[in-house]
């Protein structure tokens, strides 16, 4: 599904208006209707609940009194409140107005701070509150009598429904920069907006819902977009067919060199993530006194020993790491390599090197540093990083803070900077091509958040590539599946107890959705 900016969609709503002629009270309309459809699919005896409505000048307020007109044709108890004077309203909210008025119906205005007493009674006893106050266009922070009706409205105990987007929350960014309304529901219309999909802006969101309001198919189909939110329907398009008549030669060699004294579970976690993901055959190098304790750790994983230096690898693995990647499909480089000075040489020259795709997660991403461009410049073959903010911060010179400021623009720089596809794992994970497209990523929770999960999240995608897709096609598919493991644990264990290796078992459950 595309993912526009707050200002692509304004270019799209005019394109629909003043483009294709479509009126915009038309619009408008649908904008109402499916907000009610969502609430009554909430709340059957929705005509027994008391509604208060709250809404600004412009026209996402239309929309709250096209709800209002809805829900008192159903029979609710409505109010709504205006932080404007009836002058303000744009033409198309005016509109709306005038229709409620012929209809017998006043609208209360809260201009003044003394006004603020009788909203903060009418939000006091309400089941249900509506906010229409800003739209997707709002820029900034909200500020005196909006800023306290908005806090108003979260103090409420009432189940809150935004219109579009929570006030507050930029369209753009999802940057919230100063009082946002706390969201039960959250209805956004034909497509969903960057700033519903990015922290902080998200967590304001609640449970989100996109509905359709009159744009023709063609229109949305023509118009251009860079961002993809990645859905189940995305993956099951792509993911690779499992063929009866097959046999593990099939379905790709990969080569993983990891692990270091202290480090094995990272090495082995990703190795036995490529199997899980599909791989027919893999093979995981580590330094030559690990070799027992990997056999202890992995039966189906086929163990390679590499020179050692101190329970690490050495420089002088390099040739026969290469001579081992001759017949692989895929090379992953990195988790739990350490930090020795000659396994950083050897990560940097085989980098360069290795003519297979590789994915360089972890300690192959540290060995980079600030030489990521030049090294990454000498490659032909197709490569992924996988970095978290703190690794990606080490690479390019900005602050994790930087980074979770602009995930977007960050990633797809970084990715066309340095020729590769970039997965930035966080909160939503990020997926950038060098061509600028970008996938975020719609599954996962903060089960994810512990150690050893990035590392089956990097074997599941070496998996993948190792049976035939493209790097881009199996790292935005790996990223969901990964996610997707996560939430089916969930239920289980919940959140705050689950695991990497609980991640791990559950992938088979989540490729199975697709099979």
């Amino acid at each position: 599904m595309k993912v526009l900016t707050g200002t692509q969609m304004a270019e799209l709503d005019r394109q629909a208006i003043t483009g294709l002629g479509i009126p915009s009270l038309v619009l408008m309309e649908n904008a109402g209707r499916a907000v009610v459809e969502e609430l009554c699919a909430r709340f059957p005896t929705i005509a027994h609940k008391k509604i208060v409505i709250v809404i600004g000048k412009g026209n996402n307020g239309g929309d709250g009194l096209v709800v209002a007109r809805k829900l008192l044709d159903l029979g609710a108890s409505v109010e709504v409140h205006a932080l404007c004077s009836s002058k303000e309203f744009s033409g198309e909210t005016r509109h709306q107005a005038d229709i409620l008025g012929k209809l017998g119906f006043t609208i209360q205005h809260c201009t003044k701070p003394k006004d603020v007493r009788a909203l903060a009674q009418a939000l006091g006893s309400a089941d249900i509150v509506i906010d229409g106050l800003f739209g997707t266009g709002f820029r900034g922070a909200a500020r005196d009598l909006a800023a306290e009706a908005i806090e108003l409205i979260n103090f409420s105990a009432a189940f809150v429904c935004a219109i579009d987007i929570p006030s507050g929350v930029e369209a753009d960014t999802g940057h919230v920069l100063g009082s946002a309304v706390c969201a039960d529901l959250t209805v956004t219309f034909e497509l969903p907006k960057l700033g519903l999909l990015l922290y902080p802006g998200r967590q304001y969101v609640g449970e989100l819902v996109i509905k359709p309001i009159g744009y023709p198919r063609v229109l949305l189909d023509q118009y251009a977009s860079m961002m993809t939110l990645v859905d189940a329907g995305w993956v099951r398009e792509r993911l690779p067919k499992r063929e009866p008549y097959s046999h593990k030669g099939d379905y790709g060699k990969v080569l993983v060199v990891a692990g270091s004294r202290g480090y094995t579970g990272a090495a082995a976690l990703t190795a036995e993530a490529a199997l899980r993901a599909g791989a027919g055959l893999v093979y995981l190098a580590v330094p030559e006194s690990l070799l027992s304790a990997m056999e202890a750790k992995l039966t189906e994983v086929i163990k390679l020993g590499l020179p050692d230096v101190d329970g690490a690898v050495a420089s002088s693995a390099l040739p026969k790491i290469l001579e081992m990647l001759d017949d692989k499909d895929v090379l992953i480089v990195g988790p739990g390599l350490g930090r020795h000075p000659q396994t950083v040489k050897l990560i940097r020259q085989l980098i360069t090197q290795a003519s297979k795709p590789l994915v360089l997660d972890a300690d192959g991403l540290n060995a980079l540093g600030r030489e990521a461009e030049k090294l990454l410049s000498r490659r032909t073959a197709p490569t992924v990083l996988t970095p978290h903010p703190g690794e990606l911060s080490r690479l390019i010179a900005k602050s994790v803070d930087e980074i979770e400021a602009d995930r977007v623009g960050i990633a797809r720089e970084t990715a066309r900077q340095l020729n590769s596809v970039l997965v930035l794992k966080g909160v939503p994970t990020v997926t950038a091509t060098p061509n600028g497209e970008v996938f975020i990523n719609s599954t996962g929770n903060s089960g994810l958040a512990s150690g050893g999960s990035g590392d089956v999240l990097t074997g599941c995608l070496g998996g993948l590539l190792a049976q035939g897709l493209d790097s881009i096609t199996a790292s935005v598919c790996a990223v969901y599946l990964h996610g997707r493991a996560a939430d089916l644990v969930k239920p289980e264990l919940g959140e705050r107890g689950m695991i990497a290796g609980d991640v791990l078992r559950a992938l088979p459950r989540a490729l199975r959705e697709f099979e």
